[in-house]
């Protein structure tokens, strides 16, 4: 790993492996990894190759413990200058969510403050079974904004948002998955095991169809779910579909019973 790099990504065919990269200070977030990570995801979103996204901490003891909180003399030290700050962070969390592609959040160790917000706004989340959760902003004084806190709310709801910042505590894994934070948990052991057999699903589905869904899913929770209607584009892009080329491939390899490759077009 290179350690002067401080979020990078790896490569392997369709899988892009985006990780944090402060092992020494347990990945926390400083002001350079905001920004850096809101640019590696918007290049990520447009390229054709890519068919799963892992979004992980270097070392294994964290995916991160929150915020660098020597920063916040210098680079937060007031409203104006935390409201600058926060449009690095708000533009990597959307850049996240808006990504076409699937992301999944491996988690091991610690996952708090910030480092929960990233993972809440993935589209998976897998998690080890010692790995510990929380957003304990209200010990520091700090309020998690609007922007921040949409992606905890859409994932679990607002009594349990409310529920983990009112009570600011650390929880478990155990804990995460009951409240609706994690796909899975699964042994320390098992970790990377599991994580390959859900990307290894994942690659072998047709990639359109997959940006698709991520897409239709988004547009249910934000618009359809609050009363919105579709317009009639939106209507027929559900049925668009039947004129790719993976369909062709999908329906005939099930026929002839045999695995489907599929070329992304």
């Amino acid at each position: 790993m290179d350690n002067d790099n401080v979020v990078f990504v790896e490569r392997l065919d369709g899988l892009a492996t985006v990780v944090l990269n402060r092992p020494d200070k347990l990945n926390a977030l400083n002001k350079e990894m905001w920004a850096k990570l809101g640019q590696v995801f918007i290049d990520l979103d447009k390229d054709e190759t890519v068919r799963c996204i892992v979004l992980r901490g270097a070392g294994e003891k964290a995916l991160g413990p929150g915020a660098d909180i020597k920063e916040f003399e210098l680079e937060r030290a007031n409203s104006s200058k935390a409201s600058e700050y926060g449009k690095l962070m708000h533009k990597a969390m959307a850049a996240i969510a808006e990504c076409r592609h699937p992301v999944i959040a491996r988690i091991q160790g610690l996952c708090v403050g910030g480092a929960l917000e990233l993972a809440a706004v993935c589209d998976l989340r897998i998690a080890s079974d010692n790995s510990r959760f929380g957003i304990p902003v209200n010990r520091l004084g700090l309020v998690m904004s609007h922007y921040e806190m949409a992606g905890l709310i859409e994932l679990v709801g607002k009594s349990i948002a409310l529920e983990i910042l009112f009570e600011g505590r650390i929880f478990n894994a155990e804990e995460a998955y009951n409240k609706g934070l994690l796909n899975k948990v699964v042994l320390e052991k098992d970790l990377d095991l599991e994580l390959r057999s859900m990307v290894e699903r994942i690659c072998a589905g047709a990639p359109l169809v997959n940006r698709w869904h991520k897409r239709f899913a988004q547009r249910i929770v934000r618009g359809l779910s609050a009363g919105g209607k579709l317009s009639e584009d939106e209507v027929l892009e559900g049925f668009e579909c039947f004129d790719t080329s993976d369909f062709q491939e999908g329906y005939k390899a099930f026929l002839e019973k045999r695995e489907p490759k599929f070329s992304g077009k």
